[in-house]
C-alpha cells in the first residue's frame, strides 16, 4: 500500500466532498457522519466531478449524487445505487494521521469494500 497525503482534515467539509487532483487520478474526499471516504472523483454515466454532489444517506447507504443527472454512488464500496449510473467507481483506502488525510490509489480497487476512516479532532 502507498499511502500519500492529499489534504488536511480541516480542508474536508463536514457532510460534503474536497476535490483532490493528483498525478494519475483525481478524488473526492468525502466526510459524512464522522466518516471519511475516498473514491474516483469521476461519475462512470457522464464524467463529470462527483465532488460537486450532495452527500446523503440513500437505502440506508452513505452516498454522493451526481449533480448532472442524479446517480448516487455507494461511498462504501463505489457502487451506483440508481441510474442512470450503471457502472461503480473506484474505491481507496484512506485514513487520518493527525491533521493529514492520506489516500491510496493503488491499493485494488476491485477488492471488497474500502472500511471509511474515522474523521477524528473535527
Amino acid at each position: 500500500m502507498a499511502f500519500e497525503r492529499v489534504c488536511a482534515l480541516s480542508d474536508v467539509p463536514e457532510s460534503g466532498a474536497l476535490r483532490v487532483e493528483l498525478a494519475d487520478v483525481d478524488v473526492a474526499v468525502v466526510r459524512f457522519e464522522g466518516q471519511l471516504y475516498a473514491l474516483e472523483d469521476r461519475c462512470s454515466h457522464a464524467d463529470v466531478p462527483l465532488s460537486e454532489g450532495d452527500v446523503e444517506v440513500l437505502g440506508g447507504a452513505p452516498t454522493i449524487e451526481c449533480f448532472l443527472h442524479g446517480s448516487c454512488f455507494d461511498l462504501r464500496t463505489g457502487e451506483p445505487t440508481n441510474l442512470p449510473a450503471t457502472e461503480p467507481v473506484d474505491v481507496y483506502p484512506v485514513r487520518v494521521e493527525g491533521e493529514d488525510v492520506l489516500v491510496d490509489t493503488e491499493a485494488d480497487a476491485s477488492a471488497s469494500a474500502v472500511q471509511p476512516s474515522h474523521a477524528a479532532g473535527n
